[in-house]
């Protein structure tokens, strides 16, 4: 009986040794790196990629990397991010070529749009939007603007300050967030005259899946339909003073859009309008720069999706 407890204790103790030498090497290797493929790509620029490219950064990156202090992109805390995940700071993304992008060229900044690596190899941990799915038309509109001469992307000497991302934030981008893979076909912008295309494509690639979903860590980006509670709500992010935000039902369920119409939900996603109740707060910020068209497309969209019974409780603060 003695040999069999010692055995145990062995083994218990190579276990509690493995688990710890685990820890340290996670803690002290931080983010992985990854090989950086060679993209080839140069930008196209026009009047109609300039606009729609501001529209899509305005939605996607500004909410996270807009300084109101400066009026330009050049990074700041997210006090939204789960504090889990540590003390994150978003980098510099105007043309400056010190500190922002200046000198990176069109096929690094696609590489990291699509894979989530950036030019050194690192991985930008999961809070950082992907566009694994999004048009090869509307990537280009992106990197047009942000090789544009407006003010947001202007070269602005702010250094960054550099993220102080937790353990877990670590080992999740060791263990279960990973880079995505480069598309080896184009993809193509949908037809905008099918609303259901059209819908299904704002909704995977504005990340309306994302938050509406029943979890960040069950979603599922290369095919977003897949993901928990897919647009069943649920989920938690945070606004700026850290409190959690429930995000809605969006399925043609009763206890989500089911009594919902149009037009309605036109005033919600483009003003924040909500009837009878306060403005809609932040993390879900106006889409003032989509059309009716494009909003009234997502709505089409979600009325075909499955609904699922869940009623969640706006998440109101005084």
């Amino acid at each position: 009986m003695k040999k069999v407890l010692k055995i145990v204790g062995i083994a218990l103790g190579v276990i509690v040794l493995f688990v710890v030498v685990l820890a340290v090497y996670i803690n002290a290797t931080g983010i992985p790196s990854y090989e950086v493929k060679p993209i080839s790509f140069q930008h196209t620029s026009s009047p109609e990629a300039l606009q729609r490219g501001k529209v899509l950064t305005t939605m996607l990156c500004a909410g996270c990397h807009l300084d109101n202090s400066t009026g330009q992109l050049t990074g700041r805390r997210m006090l939204d991010a789960p504090p889990e995940f540590g003390e994150i700071y978003t980098p510099n993304i105007t043309q400056n070529e010190e500190y922002g992008i200046g000198k990176w060229t069109d096929g690094e900044i696609v590489y990291l749009l699509r894979t989530g690596i950036k030019k050194d190899g690192q991985y930008a941990p999961p809070y950082m939007a992907k566009l694994p799915q999004m048009a090869d038309e509307d990537i280009n509109a992106i990197i047009a603007f942000l090789r544009s001469d407006d003010k947001l992307v202007q070269p602005a000497n702010v250094e960054d300050t550099p993220s102080k991302p937790s353990f877990l934030t670590k080992m999740l981008c060791k263990v279960a967030f990973k880079p995505f893979p480069m598309p080896d076909e184009a993809i193509p912008m949908p037809d905008s005259t099918n609303a259901l295309e059209l819908g299904k494509y704002l909704a995977y690639n504005l990340e309306c899946f994302s938050c509406h979903s029943a979890d960040f860590t069950t979603n599922d980006y290369l095919n977003p339909p897949a993901s928990v509670g897919y647009f069943g709500g649920g989920n938690k992010p945070l606004d700026e003073k850290g409190r959690v935000m429930f995000t809605s039902n969006l399925t043609p369920h009763k206890t989500g859009l089911a009594d919902w119409s149009k037009d309605r939900f036109i005033k919600a996603v483009k003003y924040g309008l909500m009837e009878g109740e306060p403005s809609l707060a932040y993390p879900m910020q106006p889409y003032a720069q989509l059309t009716d068209y494009e909003v009234g497309a997502i709505y089409e969209y979600l009325q075909t999706i499955p609904p699922i019974d869940n009623q969640v409780e706006r998440s109101l603060y005084d």
